[in-house]
């Protein structure tokens, strides 16, 4: 039969809600009736197992978002399946993200050794620069379900309203495990010694920093500013990583462009002037950019999207830059 420490380690990561390590130790079990003879006991294990992780979790996850969603609209779920392999983004950022799956992956073994993967990120830089898309590649990368918070229905101007919100959140991270994604965070994490401050605004930051702190759950929280300079410097010692994002390079707009135009333009077309033309534009507005010309191309009928499409297109995104 199983050891003393199999089903201590079995109790434990159930009361602490590691489906992950439970399973874990479930198959441990398995091999060792394996190994011991009892060759049916363990197929039986094993079964229950593949049955286990194909139906539960994918059912509760289900369920408590449509709870939290529907009760008080503080969360919005989605199953994205987009991959990190569809992110232009530097080389450092790239290693970063790798390295938060792969310890999200190797969970029950770090734990296994006292140690904890990365799970509380921050991820600083302009806007249109890959943030927002960064967490749901994070959720369709390890196939969690991505809980967006709605900020605008968690911060009230009511005393103590916004901070039992939170509160709900972070039950909601604690019991279903996924990717929660705070956009637009310095709304929640401003200084709190700001000339411009309210008591409620130090309250939700407050209660913010203690409830990350006390958080030992199996989600990833992710978080997003384009403003970190007012941030409060609390905040960062909370964080497992801080990402920066950059307006992408010539090579990365290259690569935009040839990931939404390739073999839609003739075989000698000249990518190398378009980092030049696209000089400040985003992430998000260069693949804007693309998308237009290619419209273009497929409404009036045109074999190939053209220089003077793309050179349309840029200096409509530059004029409505202009406008902003």
């Amino acid at each position: 039969m199983a050891s003393s420490e199999h089903l201590k380690a079995l109790v434990k990561s159930h009361l602490e809600n590691d489906d992950e390590r439970f399973v874990s130790i479930a198959l441990q079990v398995a091999a060792h009736e394996a190994r011991s003879g009892h060759g049916k006991l363990a197929q039986e294990l094993r079964d229950i197992v593949q049955r286990a992780k194909k139906n539960s979790f994918r059912k509760a996850s289900v369920s408590i978002a449509k709870s939290i969603s529907d009760e008080s609209g503080l969360l919005v779920a989605s199953h994205p399946k987009n991959r990190l392999s569809d992110l232009v983004v530097s080389d450092k950022v790239r290693y970063q993200l790798d390295r938060i799956v792969r310890e999200q992956r190797f969970m029950s073994r770090l734990k296994d050794h006292g140690l904890h993967p990365r799970r509380r990120v921050l991820l600083v830089g302009p806007p249109g620069t890959g943030k927002t898309y960064t967490a749901s590649a994070l959720a369709g990368e390890l196939d969690y379900p991505l809980f967006q918070v709605r900020l605008d229905s968690l911060i009230t101007k009511f005393m103590g309203e916004s901070s039992a919100k939170l509160r709900q959140v972070f039950d909601a991270i604690s019991n279903v495990r996924g990717v929660y994604f705070f956009d637009e965070f310095d709304a929640l994490g401003s200084q709190r010694q700001g000339g411009n401050d309210v008591g409620e605004a130090r309250r939700i930051l407050n209660s913010f920093l203690q409830m990350i702190e006390e958080d030992h759950s199996n989600s990833l929280i992710v978080c997003a500013t384009n403003h970190i300079e007012v941030l409060d410097s609390a905040l960062f010692r909370r964080f497992d990583d801080v990402i920066r994002y950059a307006m992408p390079s010539k090579d990365e707009i290259v690569r935009l462009f040839k990931g939404r135009l390739a073999g839609h333009v003739a075989k000698d077309f000249q990518w190398s002037k378009l980092p030049d033309l696209c000089e400040g534009l985003s992430n998000a507005e260069v693949v804007r950019v693309a998308d237009e010309a290619l419209k273009e191309t497929l409404i009036y009928g045109h074999n190939k999207v053209t220089d003077s499409m793309l050179e349309d297109a840029i200096t409509d995104r530059r004029e409505m830059r202009k406008s902003i």
